[in-house]
């Protein structure tokens, strides 16, 4: 018997990844089985429990090879940038997250499965708390780096951050959401960033728009 290499191991958990990628944007998760994500791979059920609890742990792992850079991106411009003003932080961060979403394949095909094509079922429920939670962290980024960006440019702004957080995620996930539906209707990342821009600027805050965002930093490695 041909002992499997940690190499095989991880060439199988990959396969399978971008198997039910493919599967749950061409029929939705609910409709998409294991056993169909195993024949895709070309692979037995029994390799996707070695590897995933179940098709929400399966789901979540699919979503963080293409969440997590964006979720470390403002990690990314602390330390690339450690004395950029927190409202660049925020513009950067978002310009990047929609320019990567328009141009890289497998960044779209999962936002499009999350956004369209998935329910939130008994069997989903943790992908539920995934998408829960990654939403929270966006809004406390955003809440502080708004905070801060009132504070330095002693603004007396109209609504408090919390709430100015929650208007900038409505107005930018609706864009997204819209953009996905049908992409050749508009360009995302430059209608996303005017749209954002006349947000911010309808806060009262005042831009530098003279900065520009490492776009493709933030891409997965193994991206196909």
């Amino acid at each position: 018997m041909v002992r499997r290499t940690k190499e095989d191991a991880l060439a199988t958990r990959s396969s399978l990844l971008d198997a039910a990628e493919l599967l749950f944007q061409a029929q939705g998760v609910s409709r998409t089985s294991l056993a169909d994500i195993a024949r895709e791979a070309g692979t037995t059920r029994g390799a996707i429990y070695w590897h995933f609890k179940d098709k929400a742990d399966l789901f979540n792992a699919m979503m963080e090879r293409v969440t997590l850079p964006l979720e470390q991106s403002f990690e990314t411009a602390d330390r690339e940038k450690p004395g950029q003003d927190p409202l660049g932080r925020i513009r950067d961060v978002l310009k990047s997250g929609f320019e990567l979403i328009s141009t890289d394949d497998r960044t779209r095909r999962v936002f499009e499965v999350v956004t369209h094509k998935v329910e939130y079922i008994d069997e989903l429920q943790a992908v539920r708390v995934r998408h829960l939670t990654c939403r929270d962290e966006f809004l406390g980024r955003i809440e502080d780096g708004l905070k801060q960006a009132i504070k330095s440019q002693g603004l007396v702004a109209p609504v408090s951050p919390a709430t100015a957080a929650h208007g900038l995620h409505a107005l930018l996930d609706g864009l997204l959401q819209n953009w996905l539906l049908d992409p050749s209707g508009f360009e995302l990342a430059s209608t996303g960033e005017q749209v954002m821009d006349v947000y911010l600027r309808g806060l009262g805050l005042k831009l530098d728009l003279h900065t520009k965002a490492p776009v493709r930093s933030m891409a997965p490695k193994d991206a196909g």
